[in-house]
């Protein structure tokens, strides 16, 4: 008897695991794999769970890894919802739910898909799903902490598929061989607080930041690549919290977001963005203090035999060839690319974090065909 990810989907999704809490999800994904014959590790730190689960010999010559996570952003307002959140209710041809896009069905999709082609064709190799419970926030004990784990412990993967939902629209329209980078630059302009009517006696910060913020955003950092759109960058506030019009502020602040592709890298975008403060501070005679998180840099997985593989099953089962995409924003994804190659293939994403949040039923079941015949080709 097959393994229904249909219904698997809908029992993770009726586990409340709003990040970072595990909510009964990988305890129930621990139950089933080891079941069917995994080998499974709870690999927790820093209060955040993660599931290590192996079929096969470890250090096999061949091993295929999946990445997914179980932990769901929140609910927003619940009231706003038609259905019950965790319900994983059923209706016109959708399963609803938090989680059910994003990515509870692609978790549930794959491992139904091993299970089956384990006890059906068992590979001459191993399988490895890494699930992590923290993905939707700062993801640094998620899978980060998985593939720390398993450089000590001697396991590895030889080719990983991270299940996100890589869709826009249709099933099976994309895949995604690389992401973009992404920083966020916070500044702050202090001058000197003063009358608005003796204006010669302060140091207004905020034309030093207008200045500041007029040259970033006006700057073209490139012009993209074969596989990657222009680099952005978005002003995405300006916060002076001055209810007074009679009086210059001291201090004022401002944070942009810069998306970038693989002609930058984190290290060089802050250089460039701390030069350009440093020059406006010094023409201003203000003081820009500049503070740079580096979220994850660029990467591309090369077009060739993984990103070939997934296609081909992709066209095999749904008559259509994916795009090769590095749209979106980031993954997971970002860390495995330094453990081994990496490419992404889901569902289509378009109600993920949204109220009311749901998937299409039947697309479950193209997903795990899809995957099942990616384990198939691989192994074969």
């Amino acid at each position: 008897m097959s393994t229904d990810p249909v219904a698997l989907t809908a029992a993770l999704v009726q586990c409340p695991s709003i990040t970072p809490e595990e909510g009964g999800a990988l305890v129930l994904l621990e139950e089933i794999l080891s079941a069917a014959g995994f080998d499974c590790t709870r690999v927790d730190r820093g209060g955040i769970s993660n599931l290590f689960a192996r079929w096969g010999r470890k250090g096999a010559n061949r091993t295929f890894g999946f990445n997914g996570h179980t932990d769901v952003v929140p609910l927003g307002n619940p009231e706003d919802w038609t259905v019950d959140p965790f319900g994983a209710e059923i209706k016109d041809g959708y399963l609803y739910g938090r989680g059910a896009t994003d990515m509870k069905s692609g978790v549930a999709a794959f491992a139904a898909a091993a299970i089956d082609f384990v006890k059906d064709t068992p590979p001459d190799g191993a399988i490895i799903l890494a699930i992590t419970g923290d993905e939707e926030d700062v993801a640094a004990d998620g899978t980060v902490a998985l593939l720390d784990w398993m450089s000590e412990t001697g396991e590895r993967m030889t080719h990983c598929l991270v299940g996100e939902p890589t869709s826009p629209n249709d099933m099976g329209e994309a895949m995604k061989i690389g992401r973009r980078g992404s920083l966020t630059a916070h500044f702050t302009v202090t001058g000197t607080q003063g009358h608005s009517a003796y204006p010669h006696r302060a140091n207004n910060p905020l034309p030093p930041m207008a200045r500041l913020m007029d040259q970033l955003a006006s700057y073209e950092l490139d012009q993209g690549t074969d596989h990657f759109d222009q680099s952005t960058l978005a002003i995405v506030t300006i916060d002076t919290g001055n209810p007074a019009t009679n009086v210059i502020p001291r201090q004022t602040r401002a944070s942009v977001n810069i998306r970038f592709n693989d002609l930058h890298t984190g290290a060089s975008l802050s250089d460039w963005l701390r030069a350009a403060a440093n020059e406006v501070a010094n023409s201003f005679g203000v003081q820009i203090e500049t503070r740079i998180k580096i979220s994850g840099e660029a990467f591309l997985t090369p077009p060739g035999e993984l990103s070939d593989l997934i296609a081909g099953a992709v066209e095999a089962e749904l008559g259509r060839r994916p795009e090769l995409s590095t749209s979106g924003g980031t993954s997971d994804a970002r860390f495995v690319k330094d453990h081994c190659p990496v490419v992404e293939f889901g569902l289509v994403g378009k109600t993920m974090h949204q109220v009311d949040e749901r998937v299409a039923v039947d697309q479950i079941g193209q997903l795990k065909s899809i995957y099942s015949r990616i384990l198939a080709d691989y192994f074969a």
